[in-house]
């Protein structure tokens, strides 16, 4: 590394997502982000576009809204949707919709598509999907009812948090855990080191000073 090199400061790591399970999976593997600048983009699904390039789409869109907003930066982006087959489950918007949402996963095998994009400083822009596989037991109209008084599907792709007490509903998984809770790590921490990012770009102890970006 050059003289000049060290003396340039490092980019800044924006995180497209108020998500704050996405900003915890983050510091996880070491990585805080400079500030947090949601995408607010449409996420409406495109006629018979498939869950998985619904992800992977909005993800890209994301990335493209916030790094515009601040050039020379690394973006972060991600996107998670919740499938039975070709069907894309809702983030509910009142329990009535979170409990439709569990009757049709209760006992049977469904897809968590995540789709995460990085841009770097430079502008180049890379992206990829993830697929991970969730079975539910076979749930009791008590459980269900008990699940949605907690008002942990508030918000949540499909109704439910696997991070919180919906684990107990989860007989298998298979693929990435971090993918559903939403942000695959080993894929994100890939794109990134691929373009180039380097944790100890990163300052964690500037965390206590991570900014919100408003516009």
């Amino acid at each position: 590394m050059t003289e000049r090199q060290k003396a340039r400061p490092p980019s800044r790591l924006i995180l497209a997502s108020a998500s704050p399970r996405r900003l915890d999976l983050l510091a996880q593997v070491g990585i805080v982000p400079d500030a947090i600048d949601p995408a607010d983009i449409d996420e409406s699904s495109r006629p018979r576009e498939r869950p998985d390039r619904h992800a992977e789409r909005l993800a890209r869109e994301k990335a493209s809204a916030v790094a515009s907003r601040h050039p020379g930066a690394w973006v972060v982006a991600a996107d998670t949707v919740v499938a039975c087959g070709h069907r894309i489950l809702p983030k509910p918007a009142d329990a009535a919709e979170a409990r439709r949402c569990l009757e049709l996963l209760s006992g049977r095998r469904h897809r968590v598509h995540g789709g995460v994009c990085v841009v770097a400083p430079d502008g180049t822009a890379r992206a990829r999907g993830v697929c991970t596989i969730v079975t539910f037991k076979r749930l009791q109209q008590g459980e269900i009812d008990t699940y949605l008084a907690g008002g942990e599907w508030e918000g949540k792709a499909g109704g439910y948090a696997i991070q919180g007490d919906a684990a107990r509903f989860v007989r298998t998984l298979s693929g990435s855990y971090s993918n559903v809770v939403g942000l695959p790590l080993y894929e994100t921490c890939a794109l990134l080191e691929g373009l180039g990012y380097r944790r100890e770009e990163d300052r964690p102890t500037r965390a206590g000073k991570r900014e919100v970006a408003r516009r």
